[in-house]
């Protein structure tokens, strides 16, 4: 795969996209964004016309996201479903792999699917409007379980993720010193993630070890997890910092 030729026709399809809205004042939207394609965004904004323009992924800290550009109203073309087993004793314990096989077989380009959220024996996959109908009525069963797929109100849905708090002390609040911290990884390995584009905050790739967290900035490390820094708690006598890490699990 030409990895640079992708990413220069994703570019070229937001500047299209936000010269359509501004020539035509029109919504226009993607489909869904991972944090690559996200970031691709950011570098571009002053190749944009003004127009504003908004990401959102169905819930407050969704990953995977559609970019909308409007004029005045926005409204993304989400839906919610609903994902249940019809008998919780004869089920499965399912992964976020089996929920996104089951709907890839069926057909679905990836791009049309946003985050897909487990909680107990349910799961909410969030999709573009156009293939919300078709995966409620083509998918049955996941792995070996079968299930029940069901319509569910976007603006009804609330999630308060699971995580485990850390804590520990750097001597500045530099991104490979608060990674080492979240992950138990030296410095010096964590490195090469960071160099290699791997590490995103709020969405935006970061390739600086000397760039500073803030209070409540999500980061994401391809390959090992997520978490959202939640600041620093006091500094020792020694000066260094206390930190509180919230990974999510």
């Amino acid at each position: 795969m030409n990895f640079d030729k992708d990413e220069q026709l994703i570019k070229k399809r937001f500047i299209e996209l936000a010269n359509t809205a501004s020539n035509k004042y029109i919504l226009t939207s993607t489909d869904f964004l991972n944090l690559n394609e996200q970031n691709l965004f950011y570098s571009i904004l002053n190749e944009l016309p003004i127009i504003n323009y908004r990401f959102f992924g169905g819930f407050i800290n969704s990953e995977r996201k559609i970019l909308c550009f409007y004029n005045e109203d926005c409204e993304f073309p989400i839906s919610c479903i609903n994902i249940k087993p019809k008998n919780v004793k004869f089920s499965n314990k399912l992964t976020h792999r089996d929920y996104l096989g089951a709907i890839i077989n069926l057909g679905i380009d990836r791009s049309k699917l946003g985050d897909i959220v487990i909680t107990d024996h349910n799961a909410y996959v969030f999709c573009h409007d156009q293939i919300k109908d078709y995966i409620i009525e083509n998918l049955y069963q996941v792995k070996n379980t079968n299930i029940i797929s069901e319509s569910y109100n976007v603006e009804e849905f609330t999630y308060n993720p699971k995580f485990k708090e850390i804590t520990g002390t750097v001597s500045s609040i530099r991104l490979d010193s608060i990674l080492s911290v979240a992950f138990n990884i030296s410095r010096n390995k964590l490195t090469d993630y960071i160099l290699a584009g791997k590490v995103f905050v709020n969405s935006k790739v970061v390739i600086s070890n000397n760039y500073s967290l803030k209070e409540n900035d999500i980061v994401s490390v391809r390959g090992l997890g997520k978490f959202s820094f939640i600041g620093i708690s006091y500094k020792t006598k020694k000066g260094r910092q206390s930190i509180k890490i919230h990974l999510y699990t």
